[in-house]
């Protein structure tokens, strides 16, 4: 005879409500009527095996259950980490503007070093396209982290194309060799640099900085 909690641990719902129903038909105990339903169910194998089949199949689930929630742990734990910045880098943001495009360039930039002290940069580079003034302002808070001795470098711009291109050593357009090789070059004279991709609207005061280079250009007297 096997226990009450076994039988009603392993059935499945339907099954319960098919011995409560038996049960009340018949006059018998809920123990009873269960067990006569999952001897049905276990049809030639004996109902111990039944019960082992399905307790296993529990333990299964469960540890299906558990290996998913530790992978969703382990992700965020993972994406925590990657947001991390280590308190002793310096921190820049850049961002170039066309008005039209192509058209007058303006340079955007912040440098901030790990006490918080930051500069901005904001000035005109002539005429030309968005990516060239995504260039030029990447290499211009590159300059000013080599001037300023930063080491430990994170460099945020919402041009995927630019941290993309400067990242690889062939290829690209060709029109921006030349920044690439410049903002290459410039990399390399900084002991360890990162570059992040971020979306516009965590990029507003870079995108302030070279709208008003482009505003300053169009005021100027002719």
């Amino acid at each position: 005879m096997h226990s009450y909690d076994d039988l009603f641990e392993i059935a499945y719902k339907k099954e319960k409500a098919a011995g409560r129903r038996l049960a009340k038909a018949n006059a018998l105990s809920e123990e009873a009527a269960l067990q006569v339903v999952l001897k049905a169910v276990a049809g030639e194998i004996p109902l111990s095996d039944l019960i082992a089949i399905r307790k296993q199949e529990k333990t299964n689930a469960a540890t299906r259950i558990a290996v998913r929630k530790q992978l969703k742990a382990d992700a965020r734990q993972k994406k925590l980490e990657v947001g991390q910045v280590d308190p002793t880098a310096w921190l820049a943001w850049f961002d170039g503007a066309s008005h039209p495009n192509p058209g007058k360039m303006g340079i955007g930039g912040l440098l901030k070093d790990p006490s918080g002290n930051t500069s901005h940069i904001s000035f005109a580079a002539g005429l030309g396209d968005s990516s060239e003034a995504e260039y030029l302002a990447l290499i211009a808070v590159l300059e000013a982290a080599i001037h300023a001795r930063a080491d430990k470098l994170v460099i945020y711009g919402d041009s995927q194309v630019i941290i993309n291109d400067v990242q690889t050593k062939n290829g690209g357009a060709a029109i921006l060799s030349e920044q690439r090789q410049r903002a290459q070059k410039l990399i390399t004279q900084l002991k360890d640099v990162t570059l992040t991709w971020i979306p516009r609207e965590k990029n507003i005061m870079a995108d302030a900085l070279s709208q008003q280079a482009v505003k300053m250009i169009a005021a100027a007297p002719m």
